[in-house]
This record gives C-alpha cells, sequence and structure tokens, in this order.
C-alpha cells in the first residue's frame, strides 16, 4: 500500500535512508486516478527497498510548492534527499517501473 505523504511525514521519509518515491495527485484529476492502482502496486511490490507514497496537493499545497509541481500527475524520484528524476503525466506501468528500478540501482 502507497504511503500518504504529509507535512508531518515527508521530511522523515526523505531522511530514512531509502529512495522515496512521490506521486503527486488530486481527487478531481483523471489522469491522476489512471496511474494511481500502479503506484499501489509499485508501493506493494518493491517496499523493501524504496518508499512508495502519495501526496494530495490539494491537502498539502506546502509540499507541492515546495517540489514546484506544475501539473499532475507529477511523480518525483528521490535519492539521497535529491530528486533524480521526474514524471509529469501518466505514462504506462512498465516506464514508472523502470525509474523506480533504476532508484534502486
Amino acid at each position: 500500500m502507497a504511503l500518504a505523504i504529509t507535512t508531518d511525514n515527508i521530511q522523515e521519509l526523505i531522511d530514512s535512508g531509502k529512495p522515496l518515491v512521490i506521486d503527486f495527485w488530486a481527487e478531481w484529476c483523471g489522469p491522476c486516478r489512471m496511474i494511481g492502482p500502479i503506484i499501489e502496486e509499485l508501493a506493494e511490490e518493491y517496499k523493501d527497498s524504496v518508499n512508495i507514497g502519495k501526496c494530495n496537493i490539494e491537502e498539502h499545497d506546502g509540499i507541492a510548492v515546495k517540489y514546484s509541481i506544475r501539473n499532475i500527475p507529477t511523480i518525483l524520484f528521490i535519492k539521497n534527499g535529491e530528486i533524480v528524476d521526474k514524471q509529469v503525466g501518466a505514462p504506462p506501468r512498465p516506464v514508472i517501473e523502470e525509474k523506480v528500478k533504476k532508484l534502486i540501482g
């Protein structure tokens, strides 16, 4: 299950030593709903090596502002506290999974 990324836990997740994947989304966003199940599946499959979570931009807009999220869905890939990759839009699962694998490797 994907983590709920909030203003209360984001820094702890960044500092955890594990890579972090954040899916920025909103309830009204159709493409966000399309990739939601993919994010959930990847979170379960890679839970031992990567923290994967979702950040609702309407509830935690400060995080979206901090990372200059202008379009959703946007997925950030963070390693050692640095953004190493970014995906804007709703790509198919293999594209997202490849980026997760690169993050681990």
